[in-house]
Parts: structure tokens; sequence; C-alpha cells
């Protein structure tokens, strides 16, 4: 994953020593995932690293935004304009979205599904194809969006048959939160999870924090490492992985739901979240309004969501961060050229 890096894991895996620490890789949610604990136990720290693994698998089949899902059977139904009943789960989903969504003014939508397909982004691999600005028109004309679906009980409506559904911004986070709580239930209280690119640390390393990385927009390697406490989580929004590029000029698949193309004035913003019930869900929900909102509302976005430790690097290669991140940030050599914030 070029999302983050879990810091020189090579080393950290050499610098452990006698610390028992079992470590897995899996492909889930179209990224790769990473789980480490540290256990006395070795079949303990296994048999945990695999109830986490099968969460994470559920999770991506049940709500997967274009294979058959749950998620696909609702917004077929959606289309349909039929009242569908969902799981209970899902409709937390749904209201949770709605939530997130509401404070970051739908700049973080998961309700333009139909724009992400337009876009070619709901596939594995993508084609240099750009959609007809006729199709993303009609799109706009119509402005469907998760604010237009009505929830009672377990039964969902949508006044807007354009809106389909895609937790491709949301559902990382929640597994993050997801895994949290099953490692601890089972005793495992040290551990590092990476979902592509969004990262939850439990407890630390032999009495040290956690340290990660995180990827620089446009070269190998790190950009700075941050170390991060017990519950705390991290996650980057960047336009250098999912993204492919017609005649030199790139394409992400960060799209503004108010133009209908893809945000073109940044490269990666970066979150740190403090420990919390929601921690890993933030860090993935949280990213995307503050990269759409530009350079000259990001600041003021990240306030509105209360998010206080920020990094962004903007498409000349600038580099803007609060002043909370930037004192816990650690450079391998000389720091870069960067504007601190309040």
């Amino acid at each position: 994953m070029r999302h983050f890096l879990i810091a020189a894991l090579a080393l950290l895996l050499a610098a452990c020593g006698r610390t028992p620490l079992q470590e897995q890789q899996a492909y889930v949610f179209g990224t790769r995932v990473e789980v480490l604990v540290v256990s006395e136990d070795p079949e303990q720290g296994r048999k945990a690293i695999s109830a986490v693994l099968r969460e994470f698998d559920r999770l991506h089949r049940a709500y997967h935004a274009w294979q058959p899902s749950q998620l696909t059977t609702l917004n077929s139904a959606i289309f349909s304009g039929r009242p569908q009943e969902v799981s209970a789960e899902l409709a937390e989903f749904v209201r949770e979205a709605q939530a997130l969504s509401k404070q970051g003014d739908y700049l973080f939508d998961p309700g333009i599904g139909g724009l992400i397909k337009l876009w070619g982004f709901q596939a594995d691999e993508f084609k240099a194809e750009l959609p007809g600005e006729s199709e993303i028109t009609d799109w706009q004309v119509s402005k469907p969006s998760i604010a237009d679906i009505a929830i009672n009980g377990q039964t969902i409506t949508s006044r807007n048959r354009k809106v389909a559904l895609d937790f491709g911004g949301y559902l990382k986070g929640v597994a993050l939160d997801r895994a949290a709580a099953i490692l601890r239930a089972q005793g495992i209280n040290n551990a590092l999870i990476n979902i592509g690119g969004n990262v939850m640390a439990l407890g630390s390393k032999e009495g040290k924090p956690w340290r990660v990385g995180i990827q620089h927009p446009r070269q190998p390697g790190p950009l700075a490492t941050v170390t991060l406490a017990d519950g705390e989580a991290i996650g980057t929004s960047g336009d250098y992985q999912r993204f492919f590029e017609v005649d030199s000029r790139r394409y992400a698949h960060l799209l503004d739901p108010r133009t209908g193309y893809p945000a073109d004035h940044t490269q990666a913003v970066t979150v740190l979240i403090p420990a919390g019930p929601n921690a890993g869900t933030l860090s993935d929900a949280a990213s995307k309004p503050i990269f759409i909102a530009g350079p000259e509302n990001w600041r003021e976005m990240a306030s509105k969501m209360k998010i206080g430790l920020v990094l962004r690097v903007d498409r000349s290669n600038r580099i803007f961060v609060t002043e909370g991140l930037q004192k816990r940030l650690e450079f391998i050599g000389s720091a870069p050229e960067m504007s601190v914030v309040p």
C-alpha cells in the first residue's frame, strides 16, 4: 500500500527481538490489509487475527458496491422506487454515514455511487476513459445524495431514485473499529491494524508507541513518521492510488459532488484522530471532505468536523500542517518546507 507504510516494517520486526509478534496480510475492500499483534501466546495471536480477517471479509461481501450484496439489493430497490427492509446493521451504517456527510457539508457523500460508476471507479481495474459531459450533467441535475434517504426502523426509502450507495469511503474505517473491538475481546491489547492506509494502534510494542509513516504522494517512501498512542487512528485520502490518466492529466477517485469531477487541487490529506469509540470510522470519513474542500476552505472544513490534526499536500507539492500535528511529526533527514497553520 502506498497510502501508509507501517514505518520501516522490516526494521520493526527485526527490532522486536524477543517480542512475540504475529502478522498476517490479506486483500479486502479492494486493498491490502495488515494486522500485527503482540501476544505471549502465539496461538492466541493467530486466532485473534483470523477473527479480524473473517469480519473484514464479511463486511466486504455484505456491503460491496457493485457485486451482489445487501448494498446492491438496497440500491436496486431505491432505483425501482420501492421501500426496502434491511438489516439492523445496514440501517445503522446509513444513519451514521448520513450524520458524517451532513457534518462535512456533503462533500463526503456515500449516496453518489452513480457518479463513481460513471467515472469507472467501481471496478478493480480502471480504464483511461472520461465519462461524457452530458452524463455528468444529467447526474448533476438529479443531485442524488444520501440526504435523500429516509429510514423508518429498518425500512429504507429514497425520494430520489438516482441515489446509489457506495461505502468505499466509509467502510474501511468501520472495519478498523470492529477490529479493535474483536482484538480487545480476545485479550489482545497491543496491535497495529492497517487497512489500505487507515491505521489504528492498540497499546504499544514493548512499551514503545507504534510508529507509522505518512506516504509522500509523489515520491517513494514516507514524507514523515508519527507515533500513535493507544486507540489513535490515522488515515489519508490521496490521488496516487486509485486514478487513471488521459492526455497526461490525472483523474483520481476523490470526486467533488458539486462539480461531478475529481478534485484536482490536492494530492493528499492526512488526519490523525484521538482515541474514541469511532476513531477508525472518522479516520476514513473525515479526510474526504477536507480533501475536496480545497485550498481556501480545507482548514474551515477540518474545524467544522472537529479534526485538529491535519496534513495537506496541494497539487503544487506545497505542504500545510496544523500546529498540533506538526509537533508530532518526525522526519528522516531535514524537514521539508511547510506552512504551519493554527
